[in-house]
């Protein structure tokens, strides 16, 4: 199931932005603090948490923040637009800002875009009020965020993205998108929910679709680790265009139960060619891996192989194989970026050019 981070309750976060901020004016010699405390709860709704006072060059300036326990962009927008609209309507001049427990660059953007303050508990903080700017980035991002958005891209959730990128320009019920992509109902709410939360997609009258399908394989080329599975590394002394014949062979004995598929810069040649390596790639379930090595005579090796085999895990990487010339079969275009960006220096730029012929989406 896709792991969602616990947010911390509103009052710690909001107590914790209290702390920060007066750390933060505490580090700026031109600032003097008069006071920051907290708004006191009246009712259900009000958007702002937190007021700050300070001095700075002469100036008195206020600073009126709203604090959300959640930074996704999706979130930070509502509460950007709630506290720019209540500061518009304040007896008194105040600068808007935003708090989060981790504010994402998009969402950051977001702030600046308003022309409104941010600042989140990892340390981030943009302020800009009379003639002082804090200007505050920090490298990296909580590891409760980092596990979140790999769990975004674990096998199950995975094989839900893959579905939709398939059919980029589709607005998907999660019913439908559940059968698609063979998950419970469950998995597909929490995959549409996170979607939503960073604005790679947008709910529509007809269902989710995504609207930013270049920020999810960013993202995921960030996230991704290489396919669970083991590794056998073998030479044969065939040349290449024998072990693509053996491997049309055995592609044709399960046609409809695939257990073998070229993989990373192998299967890159058909789908987006680039570059060549001496060495050949696959995927494969044990039963394949057996049948390639047999039919290569193909032995074991600690360097020097010609042929490389993943024997794989979860085997549904090769029921999305694709079929990209008669008789060839090869992971889909989303997997092989993925293996290639994570393959050196040689296969980064392999990926950058398949993507640049192959996944470029114009929803």
């Amino acid at each position: 199931m896709l792991k969602t981070v616990k947010s911390m309750k509103p009052p710690e976060v909001e107590q914790r932005t209290v702390d920060m901020l007066r750390s933060l004016f505490a580090r700026n010699p031109a600032i003097e603090i008069g006071g920051i405390a907290l708004v006191p709860r009246i009712g259900s709704g009000h958007p702002v948490d937190v007021l700050a006072s300070i001095s700075a060059l002469g100036r008195h300036h206020r600073i009126a923040c709203e604090v959300s326990s959640n930074g996704q962009p999706s979130h930070v927008r509502n509460a950007v637009l709630r506290v720019r609209d209540h500061v518009a309507n304040l007896e008194f001049d105040a600068a808007p800002m935003v708090a989060a427990p981790f504010l994402s660059e998009r969402s950051r953007a977001l702030c600046l875009e308003y022309g409104v303050g941010y600042l989140d508990l990892h340390g981030n903080a943009y302020l800009q009020v009379g003639g002082i700017l804090i200007d505050v980035s920090v490298p990296g991002k909580p590891s409760a965020d980092r596990r979140e958005l790999k769990s975004l891209f674990r096998p199950k959730a995975a094989r839900i993205l893959r579905t939709m990128l398939r059919d980029p320009g589709r607005a998907w019920r999660v019913a439908d998108l559940a059968l698609a992509a063979n998950a419970s109902l469950g998995h597909v709410s929490n995959v549409r929910r996170a979607l939503l939360e960073r604005e790679w997609a947008e709910g529509l009258s007809e269902g989710v679709a995504l609207t930013n399908h270049d920020a999810v394989l960013d993202a995921w080329r960030s996230a991704y680790c290489p396919v669970a599975g083991q590794v056998e590394k073998l030479y044969t002394s065939l040349h290449s265009m024998a072990i693509e014949d053996v491997a049309k062979t055995i592609f044709s004995l399960h046609p409809r139960r695939r257990s073998l598929a070229f993989a990373s810069f192998s299967a890159a040649r058909w789908l987006a060619p680039y570059g060549r390596t001496g060495t050949e790639y696959f995927f494969a379930d044990r039963e394949g891996a057996a049948q390639i090595a047999a039919q290569l005579r193909a032995s074991g090796v600690d360097k020097g192989e010609n042929v490389n085999i993943r024997i794989l895990k979860d085997q549904e990487i090769l029921a999305d194989a694709i079929e990209p010339a008669p008789g060839i079969v090869c992971t889909d275009p989303i997997q092989t970026y993925l293996d290639l960006s994570a393959s050196g220096e040689r296969g980064v730029e392999s990926a950058d050019y398949l993507r640049h012929k192959v996944l470029s989406w114009h929803p």
